[in-house]
């Protein structure tokens, strides 16, 4: 039998690091070079404390509060400092095009060649919400300094016809 106590610890980091990789993108692209390393660092605490607190009950949830936003202000904080203004702008492109026209469980690719981070955007589940808007589950790989990082979100379109990451 499988001991889930031992296995929770592990994926709430992985959920921290995801919330705060897709927040980092998300939010870094409005940013100066001098600020994405606070961006990243504050937003992946805050998501890494929300995911922690849907963990347990009493102590263990406070505990689990704790983890999550110190393991997402980690990732956060490193993912904003590794990725320049062309690796954000290269992200958004490639995340816009694959929502827009990508079959779901088809990649799309993008790389920058002068830091060497490259990344994908796979379309998994492509459905309508209860407002009627189109809404696409994906998953992103960024890879930097030979690091892979894995996020999962949610972004719906908008009627501009851009796609709005909400989860």
């Amino acid at each position: 039998m499988i001991n889930t106590k031992r296995l929770l610890p592990k994926r709430i980091a992985s959920q921290a690091v995801a919330l705060a990789l897709v927040s980092v993108i998300g939010l870094s692209a409005c940013s100066g070079a001098g600020q994405k390393e606070t961006i990243g660092g504050a937003s992946g605490a805050v998501l890494g404390g929300v995911l922690g607190s849907q963990v347990g009950k009493g102590k263990g949830q406070l505990v689990a509060v704790g983890l999550g936003a110190v393991l997402g202000a980690l990732a956060g904080s490193s993912i904003g400092r590794s990725l320049d203004e062309v690796d954000k702008m290269k992200i958004n492109n490639t995340t816009q095009r694959a929502l827009e026209t990508q079959p779901d469980q088809q990649a799309s690719t993008w790389s920058n060649p002068n830091t060497g981070n490259s990344g994908a955007v796979t379309p998994q589940k492509t459905y309508q919400n209860t407002d009627g808007q189109y809404c696409r589950e994906f998953t992103q790989t960024v890879d930097i300094g030979g690091e892979s990082q894995q996020a999962y979100g949610t972004a719906c379109r908008q009627p501009d016809g851009t796609w709005k990451i909400v989860s």
